[in-house]
């Protein structure tokens, strides 16, 4: 009985968030840039203001995730320090000072009969977001769905949540000395998984699903979601030196795609060489890899090259392992390369390595992802870094957004029509 009580008392509780977020998202739907640049401007200053406040969150997120034996990937990605707090800040500032994504004429024609015809981008609404440990996932998400005239659910991650709810206290500051409204970002408050699915039922009040982690929990999404869904997938992202690769790109563009940080959806996973030039790119990109902690699962070939490598298994082609290990994989040559990538890979983000120009360009035609790139590192797969002021994450679907989430991602469009007393002919 008390567990029916519970689970009611529950879904009352996050009812009450969606009929919150819908009266948010009517008024956010209308308020002007000032009022939402103010917002995350005064958000910004909150954070830094109550920077103690946030570390002493996340310092009790971190000591439950260690007495959980979380793994070193995972706890970089829970922590914060002073540093990464300012990028928190700086986000939402840079956040504010893009252009109003809401009431932009994305297309304009006029019809031979006189009837003037405008495409304007408006709000998606209320956008639900389900996220893992990474507490600046919470200040992204929120100034990006607020820039773009969007209430914000948010569901972080169990670990996060002492982390998330101090960060969420900022951002409904900002709201507030903004004049609008504080439930436009809302956390959902319990770490209770039975608050998913709940929330993946909420479709009268919520009108986007954005999630954001593993692969379980993408799965668990769709199979129960009643709303559309926007998603971001694993990144089990590739990094390929072609034969015409310069030999010292490679090795800086290889180390900094795995190394710079491992815990993240754009750190590489696999690394593909062409064989004929295996002897030459391969020996100086591993040694480079191995001396900066990275342990190494290669293909018969590798073994050869790097008495260090482990044996290499089909499932290793397969795994985002978010830590500092890479599968290298040799190849026959750019075709096989573009067909590697696109059946074991997660649609994220591949980069190339090549001077050969026409070899890059095919690789950049032909890979299904929603990120292709050509002599970068992949760990510049990130909204921030593409001029976007920060993400939600990186879309790795077909339908309305795809890589980095940001602003314009946020909106969707109506039509608007404007004419002098027309009629449609019998």
């Amino acid at each position: 009985m008390a567990t029916v009580l519970q689970d009611f008392s529950l879904e009352q509780e996050m009812q009450a968030l969606g009929r919150a977020a819908r009266a948010a998202a009517q008024a956010l739907a209308l308020a002007p840039r000032p009022a939402k640049d103010r917002a995350l401007l005064e958000a910004a200053a909150a954070l830094r203001d109550q920077r103690a406040a946030i570390l002493d969150a996340n310092a009790q997120d971190m000591a439950a995730a260690r007495s959980k034996g979380l793994g070193g990937a995972m706890l970089d990605r829970l922590m914060l320090d002073p540093k990464r707090i300012e990028a928190m800040a700086q986000g939402l500032e840079a956040v504010a000072g893009l252009e109003d994504p809401v009431g932009r004429e994305l297309a304009r024609w006029r019809r031979p009969n006189g009837l003037d015809i405008a495409r304007v981008a408006v709000p998606l609404g209320v956008v639900g977001i389900i996220y893992e440990s990474r507490p600046n996932v919470t200040a992204d998400a929120g100034a990006l769905c607020l820039k773009a005239g969007n209430a914000a659910i948010l569901r972080g991650g169990s670990e996060s949540f002492h982390s998330s709810r101090a960060i969420v206290a900022r951002l409904k500051e900002g709201l507030a000395a903004a004049g609008l409204p504080e439930a436009a970002i809302q956390l959902v408050p319990t770490v209770d998984r039975a608050a998913v699915g709940i929330m993946l039922r909420m479709s009268e009040h919520i009108d986007v699903i954005v999630p954001r982690g593993g692969r379980s929990l993408i799965e668990r999404v769709y199979a129960e979601s009643r709303i559309p869904i926007l998603a971001h997938l694993e990144g089990n992202c590739h990094t390929y030196l072609h034969a015409s690769a310069d030999p010292k790109m490679a090795v800086e563009v290889t180390l900094n795609a795995k190394m710079r940080r491992t815990g993240i959806c754009g750190a590489t996973e696999t690394l593909l060489v062409d064989r004929a030039a295996a002897e030459r790119l391969l020996p100086p990109v591993l040694d480079a890899l191995i001396a900066a902690g990275c342990a190494i699962r290669g293909d018969e070939t590798v073994q050869g090259l790097e008495p260090r490598a482990a044996p290499a298994s089909e499932e290793d082609w397969r795994t985002e392992y978010l830590d500092a290990i890479l599968a290298v994989k040799t190849v026959a040559n750019l075709d096989e390369a573009i067909a590697h990538v696109n059946r074991y890979g997660s649609h994220h983000t591949d980069s190339i390595v090549a001077e050969d120009a026409a070899a890059a360009a095919r690789f950049l035609s032909e890979v299904d992802s929603a990120i292709v790139m050509h002599n970068a590192s992949t760990q510049f797969a990130d909204g921030g870094e593409f001029g976007f002021g920060a993400e939600i994450g990186i879309a790795t679907g077909r339908l309305h957004a795809r890589g980095p989430v940001g602003v314009e991602q946020l909106t969707s469009y109506k039509y608007v029509v404007r004419g002098s007393g027309q009629t449609r002919p019998v």
